[in-house]
């Protein structure tokens, strides 16, 4: 027997983010959700080295990995509309549960634990909380990247994103603010080359 499972999330190359916003390079959903996995990573590391913490990167990296799984079901609502209300926020919500669980049903019942683990977290672990930070920060970088290619379309976004950032009150996020978004400001010429 045949599942499709790693088909359907293949798919995610596909779903491409920000539909309402004129982006100089579109994004999809895998590139966010890799680039979400690092930054992840690196927050969970700043947690344990800076923080005191014990938080486990290799959870928040799995998490990361399927925190977008969902939208090969769904595809990628736009933000102003999944956060119009509560009720539209609660339905959609509800959608990608459903999503998550038609997904896990691609997969063997051998796995089918394992896996859900991550394509449907602990939402209330720490871990999780630092996967939403990541997903912030990568938006906040989209952002920054638009900007450095002169696109003004995102000046509200990130001047949004930035305040929630901020709000969130968490060190490791401070820390990350502080020590790598310059690098993203930077042309290649500019960074420090590892040749």
């Amino acid at each position: 027997m045949s599942y499709d499972f790693y088909a359907f999330l293949d798919r995610m190359k596909y779903i491409k983010r920000w539909s309402l916003m004129r982006s100089v390079r579109e994004e999809n959903i895998m590139e966010h959700s890799q680039e979400v996995s690092l930054i992840a990573h690196a927050l969970a590391v700043i947690n344990n080295k800076y923080c005191g913490g014990n938080a486990d990167g290799a959870k928040c990296v799995m998490y990361a990995m399927y925190h977008e799984c969902s939208e090969v079901v769904t595809g990628d609502l736009p933000t102003p509309i999944k956060y119009f209300n509560q009720s539209i926020s609660g339905a959609y919500k509800d959608l990608e549960g459903l999503a998550c669980d038609k997904l896990l049903t691609m997969l063997p019942e051998e796995m089918r634990e394992e896996v859900s683990l991550y394509v449907k977290p602990d939402t209330s672990c720490y871990e999780w909380k630092l996967v939403k930070a990541a997903d912030r920060l990568s938006a906040y970088i989209k952002c920054l990247e638009e900007k450095r290619c002169g696109n003004t379309e995102f000046e509200k976004a990130k001047k949004s994103i930035e305040d929630d950032l901020t709000s969130r009150n968490m060190p490791e996020v401070k820390l990350f603010m502080e020590l790598f978004i310059g690098g993203y400001e930077k042309t290649l010429d500019e960074l420090d080359t590892p040749i």
